[in-house]
């Protein structure tokens, strides 16, 4: 597995690494046995980069991650995130520092580890100051508890004020072929910056692999039924975009999502995308995206075929679009 640094001075990490939300119910529901498999079976391939957090399934993810690292955790990098409670809960977003301090000792508990790899904030609280929250990552850093920092779906004055308080490494935020929101002033800053751009969805939440030509596909409990962008008068038109990434794939001899992967690492060293699965034959062929050698007109056409802002749909329900890009 070809690996690329997080940020000037961050960790190696797998160019591909593991997504592993839908390890507990979200996008249906996941086989126990499977999932701890896929995740070894990453761990074999070189896919050292394994993200999580604790608003998976209220902490249910950390736990099944951590279990299946028992004996394996020096072989990963690991992610995990704080600040984004249920939906229910009457703070939805908590980055007060004496929350970012009791949130690391839980997910240290769950995970079953002694420190994380790589700690982001999930989501910019409006009602915290962004310096206050960077100190308080900070001081996890300073006692051993985290080693790097990172932000997510956070807006580019946001991470230049987080960044004069603390060294970040990464971002993550969603970046695909259908999502390219991300492109000019939030790269730029991370690069200027010296970050990483951690890519979520990469592969547009199952869409660019092509396997999804109705909803009937989706499980009854499927949380992409609620994301605009998989709606049927939506679907029906993003699903006319496909064709060029059909094309180039079946050229090359490749999978469509393969060729969706090679497209955002194509799009710079310091890109890594994260696509999430809960299944040890998607997880091989994500892999195998990262041998994948698209021409320089191969990564010109899907380009055009996917302009910034072609895709119908908002990328969340109305009701989290609030949260993304402070």
């Amino acid at each position: 597995m070809k690996m690329r640094r997080l940020g000037r001075n961050g960790p190696m990490v797998s160019a591909i690494g593991l997504g592993c939300m839908g390890m507990t119910p979200i996008y249906g529901m996941p086989d126990d046995s499977e999932v701890t498999a896929t995740i070894h079976r990453a761990i074999e391939l070189g896919m050292n980069f394994l993200d999580t957090s604790d608003a998976y399934a209220n902490g249910k993810n950390e736990e099944v991650v951590g279990r299946a690292l028992k004996g394996k955790r020096d072989k990963v990098v690991l992610a995990t995130k704080f600040g984004q409670k249920p939906w229910d809960n009457d703070r939805k977003i908590d980055s007060r520092p004496e929350y970012v301090a009791q949130a690391c000792e839980a997910s240290l508990k769950r995970l079953g580890v002694d420190v994380i790899d790589l700690y982001y904030q999930h989501r910019v609280d409006p009602q915290v100051p962004i310096e206050d929250t960077a100190g308080a990552m900070k001081r996890l850093v300073e006692q051993g508890k985290v080693r790097y920092l990172g932000l997510s779906e956070a807006a580019p004055a946001t991470i230049r004020r987080a960044a004069k308080v603390a060294p970040f490494v990464a971002l993550q935020s969603e970046y695909s072929l259908w999502t390219r929101d991300m492109e000019g002033e939030v790269l730029s800053t991370c690069r200027e910056l010296g970050m990483a751009f951690v890519a979520y969805s990469p592969l547009g939440r199952g869409f660019l692999s092509g396997a999804i030509k109705d909803l009937g596909v989706l499980a009854e409990n499927d949380r992409r039924r609620e994301h605009p962008r998989f709606f049927a008068d939506n679907l029906a038109r993003n699903l006319s975009l496909l064709g060029p990434l059909e094309q180039i794939a079946q050229r090359l001899k490749v999978e469509p999502a393969q060729v969706a992967l090679a497209w955002l690492l194509a799009q710079g060293e310091d890109i890594v995308p994260i696509p999430g699965t809960k299944r040890r034959k998607y997880l091989e062929m994500n892999a195998g995206a990262a041998d994948v050698q698209l021409s320089r007109d191969d990564i010109a056409a899907l380009s055009k075929a996917f302009p910034p802002g072609v895709t119908a749909g908002t990328r969340y329900p109305e009701a989290q679009l609030k949260a993304l890009m402070r």
